[in-house]
């Protein structure tokens, strides 16, 4: 397709929102598209200068007056710059608060500019934000605004509608993964550095939010019978973090439980991994469970949101109700003890990732959709 001019505008935060969007970013510069991406940080996935993107810092004055920074009105500022200096085509928002907010903003201070809106809604979005009154009237008019709404899973979208009353066009367009980056390797450095192989290495990745519930990768850990020879990989950071290294000292487990922070090349840790652990109370995709199976790991999950949309229970690996960690801690076993169902799953799991979410074919999607809008509104 024609060269197009896309900003996109995301949290850096370690989740899965911002890893699809700098992602996506970088592979549409790839393509040959011009990219600018906005945040208020660099996101880790983003290493380096990437040729075709550009990063837009967008800082904050620290102005007395300010008891809260407006951040959203200087990332209008910026996107209205970059806009109108760049003739954008596309402005491809993550999150509709504030992202959707300020696209329409931005737009709204150059009246000729004929740049097209598209929000992707990833999930907190509208099962957090959308059930409070301060965002209830926002979300649904940042929404309207938008040329286009995408929703990273069927469950999601029904959620959409149901929280807002919204009949709007809705494009489901899942999470992807980078098939061959996420790809099923040997990797004797990292078995090595965590006990060899002879060590089961079960793996969480996550912002470490509540909703992710790290405290039951702690609780499963603990319950298993062939604990000792398996060691748990935590990687990610965030509130919970010191919750959930308290709890593995207080069970007794903190020897075979590893905190490895913000990893930039996480797919190292993927890969050397036999077993992926999510035991989230909601999930509206579940981006680390799709890079866990590119890698050709099965997943022990909860059966919540659009989980069940990625992970086939019984094939890919398990789904288990909320909370059910001493049902978790039986699949691991299960998966530790019986080293055939575990590689098969694995097949199973690598072989879904290629065919129902790679890369290649999001993108396609992608441009397909910013093409619709575009010649929609010539």
């Amino acid at each position: 397709m024609r060269r197009l001019r896309i900003g996109i505008a995301c949290y850096t935060t370690y989740g899965g929102s911002g890893v699809l969007a700098t992602e996506l970013g970088i592979a549409l510069a790839d393509r040959g598209h011009e990219i600018h991406l906005f945040s208020y940080a660099r996101p880790g996935r983003l290493a380096a200068y990437h040729h075709g993107l550009e990063f837009h810092n967008v800082t904050v004055s620290s102005y007395p007056l300010f008891h809260y920074p407006p951040y959203d009105l200087a990332l209008s500022s910026v996107m209205r710059e970059v806009m109108c200096a760049r003739s954008l085509d596309i402005l491809h928002v993550h999150y509709a608060v504030p992202h959707a907010i300020c696209a329409y903003l931005a737009r709204e201070m150059s009246p000729s500019c004929k740049t097209r809106i598209v929000t992707t809604l990833h999930g907190t979005d509208i099962t957090i934000l959308g059930r409070d009154p301060s965002y209830r009237d926002v979300i649904p008019f940042g929404l309207r605004q938008s040329d286009a709404v995408i929703c990273v899973s069927r469950w999601l979208e029904q959620q959409t509608r149901e929280v807002f009353a919204y009949d709007g066009q809705i494009d489901v367009l899942p999470n992807f993964v980078d098939n061959q980056r996420f790809c099923p390797r040997k990797n004797d450095r990292v078995r090595r550095e965590f006990g060899g192989s002879e060590r089961t290495l079960v793996v969480h990745m996550s912002n470490f939010r509540p909703l992710k519930r790290t405290l039951d990768t702690i609780d499963v850990f603990r319950r298993l019978k062939s604990g000792a020879q398996a060691m748990l990989l935590l990687v990610g950071d965030g509130p919970d973090q010191s919750l959930t290294r308290e709890a593995a000292l207080r069970h007794g487990i903190a020897d075979r439980v590893k905190f490895l922070g913000e990893i930039d090349q996480v797919e190292e840790i993927m890969s050397a991994s036999d077993i992926a652990l999510f035991p989230s109370e909601s999930e509206s995709f579940g981006l680390a469970a799709l890079e866990a199976m590119s890698c050709g790991v099965p997943v022990v999950a909860t059966r919540v949101g659009g989980l069940p949309e990625v992970v086939e229970d019984g094939v890919c690996g398990r789904l288990r109700d909320v909370g059910d960690t001493a049902g978790m801690a039986l699949d691991i076993d299960s998966l530790i003890a019986n080293t055939s169902e575990r590689e098969a799953m694995g097949r199973a799991a690598r072989e879904r990732a290629v065919a129902a979410f790679s890369l290649a074919a999001s993108l396609e999607q992608h441009e397909a959709l910013y093409e619709r809008i575009l010649s929609s509104a010539s």
